[in-house]
């Protein structure tokens, strides 16, 4: 569904009023004059960010007076599009919005112009996030990372996840996962209230949202792929202990249908007020302050992740503003001076005012003081833990396998370590097809 800069500015009017009252001078200051630039067109995800990116656009347009046309689209069809784009002749789109776990399709076949090469000598502001360096590919080592490695896209966001909870039913949040099944177990009164509840469906869902518990236990998919060494480490008994304790949590506090739940029914669960705790990703956290959404707008706070014994486990799921080879350079340029203007200081503030989640470190910090954004500190906490468990070429294959042989854990097909032991086998084909050095622990007993 494209959206035409005419039409959002009249659905985006009220707020970018709002917007455009609330910035202090000192952030106005701040802008960056961009010039006159052809129309781009962003594909970008329909997502619980998408409010605060579409407002932020409208108030690009009213700064800069150039067009910005959206494709919003729903999370499944981004990927074929983007894909779609970079294989004409020439790209529909100026800026691709990327998820983590695509990016490597995308540097590995070199249809994005490294943004140095449109903007000379082009870096990210230091005051700007790089999210785990998933913006960097270093073709040498087939891993994303900023040490000798080029820098290919900006961040729209850095997501990651933060423990909402309501307020009238959690006193103080859990701070370990201990803490978090006792706390949870003992307010569980289904099905008005749940004690806690993150997404259980097979696939990203269950991957994504098992890696806080897996890292926090000290568990790892890889030894040290930044290294070079990719012996397979998923089916080890810090990863058997993560894995039993997410099991008895979900089992003992969501839905009976966890199995089968993801994003929406999560989020959906906390606005209605029927959970007490849930993890979802900070993305989300304006459905849970929009009063027409939420039930729980005046009860609802946000906390970091709980801890483990290896402390605390933070898996970076974020996305990429990334430019296409196949346009021509006056919109790549275009493209450009859009997302450097996005990535300003008054841009950010304004993005975040609008509901989306900034990533620039003073921003975050001026704002999080501020009445409305305490849910500032728990997200800048997290993301300065977190890390990409899949920052290499081979991470869309091993998420597959990893989200196939988690959900039969959760649903009882196979024990926690008869899934994790065929995960690891598996994972440890992957490499050897791809030539990697690899190799694997002895199997967990069954």
């Amino acid at each position: 569904m494209i959206i035409h800069a005419t039409r959002r500015a009249h659905l985006a009017g009220t707020a970018l009023a709002v917007i455009l009252a609330g910035v202090p001078a000192l952030a106005q200051d701040s802008f960056l004059d961009v010039g006159e630039q052809e129309p781009i067109t962003i594909l970008i995800n329909s997502s619980p960010w998408y409010g605060g990116f579409e407002s932020v656009v409208a108030l690009y347009e009213e700064q800069t007076g150039n067009l910005v046309e959206l494709d919003a689209t729903p999370y499944n069809g981004v990927l074929e599009k983007a894909r779609n784009a970079v294989r004409t002749a020439e790209s529909p789109y100026d800026i691709l919005n990327i998820d983590s776990g695509w990016t490597i399709e995308f540097y590995e076949s070199d249809v994005l112009r490294p943004l140095g090469e449109i903007v000379e000598g082009y870096t990210l502001p230091e005051e700007v996030y790089t999210c785990g360096d998933s913006y960097f590919w270093n073709e040498e080592k087939q891993y994303r990372t900023s040490e000798g490695g080029t820098l290919m896209a900006v961040p729209p966001n850095c997501n990651v996840h933060v423990l909402v909870y309501r307020t009238d039913l959690v006193e103080t949040p859990p701070a370990t996962y201990d803490d978090l099944l006792a706390q949870c177990q003992a307010i569980q009164s289904p099905p008005e209230v749940y004690g806690f509840a993150t997404r259980g469906e097979r696939g990203n869902g269950i991957h994504y949202d098992f890696m806080p518990f897996l890292l926090s236990y000290g568990g790892r998919i890889v030894a040290d792929p930044a290294s070079g060494d990719y012996t397979v480490t998923i089916n080890s008994p810090e990863a058997l202990t993560a894995l039993e304790r997410f099991i008895e949590v979900e089992h003992g506090c969501a839905p009976a249908n966890v199995g089968a739940m993801g994003q929406g029914d999560v989020i959906q669960l906390m606005a209605a007020g029927n959970a007490a705790m849930v993890e979802t990703v900070v993305a989300a956290w304006a459905n849970y302050v929009d009063p027409t959404k939420s039930a729980v707008v005046d009860t609802v706070a946000a906390a970091p992740m709980p801890e483990g014994p290896g402390g605390r486990g933070v898996a970076i799921g974020n996305w990429h503003f990334a430019v296409p080879r196949n346009i021509p350079d006056e919109r790549a340029q275009a493209a450009m001076a859009f997302m450097q203007w996005f990535l300003t200081e008054g841009a950010q503030t304004a993005y975040a005012e609008a509901g989306g989640i900034p990533v620039r470190r003073d921003v975050i910090e001026t704002l999080g003081q501020q009445p409305g954004y305490e849910w500032m500190a728990a997200y800048q906490t997290n993301l300065e833990a977190g890390v990409h468990p899949l920052g290499f070429s081979e991470g869309a294959a091993v998420e597959q396998v990893m989200g196939l042989r988690l959900n039969q854990a959760l649903v009882g097909e196979l024990s926690p370590a008869a899934a994790l032991n065929s995960a690891a086998r598996e994972i440890q084909e992957i490499f050897a097809q791809s030539g990697r050095q690899t190799g694997s622990l002895d199997p967990l007993p069954e």
